[in-house]
Parts: C-alpha cells; structure tokens; sequence
C-alpha cells in the first residue's frame, strides 16, 4: 500500500433504536487518508434476510448486498449493511417478546438510525450520502429518504417492489403458475382455478375475514403462508400493504439521482410494474440513469439459469450500478 493510502476494509458497525442493538458492517474502500467519501446504505430484500442478502434458515445464500457493497467499493464509496430485525446477531431485539407488535414504521426506524450512523462516520460526504435497496428494500429505501436530513443526495432501487406488498404477492403466484403451465408441469385449468383463490384468499385478508387456501397447490399454499397464515406477521403486512410504492415514489425530493434496475427474468417483480414506477419518479423530477431494463437477469441480479445461492452479480447489474455510483467518486474534502 502507498504511503497516504488507507486499506480496504471491514468495520463492525452497532446502533441502538427501540430498546434493540442492531449489528452491521460498515465497507470501507481504498482512500487517501483524510478523504471524504461518498457513502451508501444498502437495505435488503422481505423477509429474514441478513446484512449480506442471504437467508440462511432456508439456504438461499446469493449475498446480494454483500456483492453490491463491492461494487460500491470500486467506485471508491463506502457503504452500511446490517441485519434487520429478526436476522443475524440482530436477532429479535426488543421484539423478542411479542414478534406481533413489530410494523412497517418499525423498520423504517431501524434503516433511519443506520442513515444517521453512516452520516456520523468520519469519512462521510454530507453532500453524498445515498441509499439502495433491493426488492421491497427499494420500497424501504424510498420510506426512509422522507424521515432523513440531509436528504439522500442518489437512491438506487433494484428489482423494487413497485406494487401494495399483497398485490405484489399475487403476482409472483401468478408468474408461478404460468411459469408452470408454460413447461408443462401444470395444466391450465388447475392454474386458473388457483390464480382465482389466490385473489379470493387476498380479499378475505384485507377484508379481515378468516383466510381459507384449502384446494389451493401446496407451492401456492407456502408463497401465501408469511403474509396471510402466519398471525404475528399480521400487523406488519397491513400497514406494508397500505403502503403503495407508487405514491412513495412521487415524494422523492427534485433532482435526486436515480436508478431504479429491471430484470425481464425476474419472476418476483414484473418490468411493467417497475416501468410506471421509474416514471413516477420521474415526474416527480428525479434525475438519471432512471430506469435500466436489464435483459435475462433474475430477482438476485443473476443471468437467468444461475443456481439462487450463486454469490455472482450479472456484469449488467454491475454496470449500472457502476454507472449510478460514478458522480460520487470524486473526492469533496
């Protein structure tokens, strides 16, 4: 390493909001000793999904955010990751005692708190400071530009939730079922058959009525059960399911730089509903790259066939991602 360099390195990271500590990595690339660097909190995806992207009680091990985090890196900004609430060594946190009393505002605070740490840092630009989510981490990261100052000066949405979370739920069971039907596995009439009780047992919930998936296929059955089974998840998935992305997206604050990732093998969020979205945000006057439709890449930024656990970002996902960080290389202090 040169004289007047500092190394690339990793920094445990804790901070406390709500009677909980919650634990993250704080990413720090190659710098001259005294820069200031652009610097990025990452958020990930539903569910129990730790710091690194990765849910290991179900082996799905792609460490999205990790992979993020370098690419960051390259391009000379730091960045935070932590496990969120009920992942890692986070774990439940002041939750433990009644896991049902945890909401959307609840981890909105959580990435609030992490904003603030990663602004206190030494090597911190103020003037850049950025947020990425993944998945309904974009949703998150949209949520959490409102509640924070500076305002983030770039958010990067990638593979973002772009409809109401039960909505979205639909439709990946919808993209399940023809998935099935077009390689043959399943026929047409038993898809459509369970196409109508999903929409059937999403209307009871959001009706507040019991929530019957009897005769609905096993796989069906397990992509419905977290939100609409599982009773401790109940508060939670109300308040996330009034929530719509869209009109998150309409309050992002003029002249933010924004990219917003489509897959078109991303059979968890569809490229049409990620288009009205990366429009919104234009209107609302977010500045580019805006929207980049990415060709045969899946929900974990993988090309299309790659094994889930697969630690590999598709060179098109680092290339925007590259392209969005790059403005933010240059040092400002």
């Amino acid at each position: 390493m040169m004289s007047g360099l500092v190394g690339e390195a990793d920094r445990d990271a804790c901070f406390e909001v709500d009677g909980t500590a919650t634990y993250g990595t704080l990413h720090v690339p190659v710098h001259r000793e005294g820069q200031r660097l652009a610097a990025a909190l990452l958020l990930p995806g539903s569910g129990p999904v730790d710091r690194d992207g990765n849910v290991p009680r179900l082996g799905v091990m792609p460490r999205t955010l990790e992979l993020i985090a370098g690419v960051l890196a390259r391009q000379g900004v730091m960045s935070l990751r932590f496990d969120k609430y009920f992942t890692g060594r986070t774990g439940a946190g002041g939750y433990a005692a009644d896991p049902a009393r945890i909401d959307l505002a609840a981890f909105i605070r959580q990435a609030v708190a992490g904003y603030r740490l990663l602004a206190r840092q030494p090597e911190a630009r103020a003037d850049a400071l950025l947020i990425a989510g993944h998945s309904e981490g974009g949703l998150y990261a949209l949520l959490t530009a409102q509640h924070v100052r500076p305002y983030p000066a770039g958010l990067a949405l990638v593979q973002p939730m772009a409809e109401p979370l039960l909505s979205t739920v639909e439709l990946q069971a919808t993209a399940q079922l023809i998935a099935d039907v077009a390689a043959g596995r399943l026929d047409s009439a038993v898809a459509a058959r369970n196409a109508a009780g999903v929409r059937h047992a999403i209307g009871a919930f959001r009706a507040g009525r019991p929530v019957d998936t009897s005769g609905l296929l096993p796989g069906i059955v397990r992509r419905l059960t977290p939100e609409l089974l599982v009773a401790e998840n109940a508060r939670y998935v109300r308040q996330g399911d009034a929530v719509h992305p869209l009109a998150a997206a309409a309050r992002v604050t003029p002249g933010t730089r924004v990219l917003v990732t489509a897959g078109t093998s991303d059979g968890n969020v569809p490229v049409s509903a990620i288009r009205l979205l990366a429009l919104v945000l234009g209107a609302a006057g977010a500045t580019g790259p805006g929207l980049r439709v990415l060709a045969g890449i899946d929900h974990f930024l993988h090309p299309a066939g790659t094994p889930g656990g697969e630690p590999v970002l598709a060179p098109a996902a680092i290339a925007a991602l590259t392209g969005w960080a790059r403005p933010y290389c240059a040092d400002g202090g």
